[in-house]
């Protein structure tokens, strides 16, 4: 996966932002004004932080070299994603999914009503 297949992937989801809030080499997706996507535009190999279930994010730790705990970030709730080849797209889908999905439920019930959740 590369920064374009990634944007394009996340951009896919319904009521996402993209922005810049952190500089112009950190590229940030938002659903319902909540950061659930960080990528590096800087890193090569492309990486990525996602929010992840605490105790999951322990097992795909434990279990991926490419998958650590979230650079600058609550190691507990973010993974840091390097997308070098060792991880499936499918595996990198479905930890963009996780995350997009936990702050979608996070949001309150006005939230999600103002943008169609």
């Amino acid at each position: 996966m590369n920064i374009e297949t990634l944007r394009e992937y996340c951009l896919s989801k319904k009521a996402v932002e993209e922005s810049f809030p952190f500089g112009e080499d950190t590229l940030v997706f938002k659903v319902g004004g909540k950061i659930f996507l960080l990528a590096g535009l800087e890193n090569n190999p492309l990486q990525f932080n996602a929010k992840c279930d605490p105790e999951k994010a322990l097992e795909l730790r434990e279990q991926y070299d490419a998958i650590q705990p979230g650079y600058h970030m609550n190691k507990k709730h973010w993974n840091t994603v390097i997308a070098d080849g060792r991880l499936s797209n499918a595996l990198l889908k479905e930890m963009i999914d996780d995350s997009y999905d936990l702050i979608v439920k996070s949001l309150s019930k006005n939230v999600k009503a103002e943008f169609e959740l």
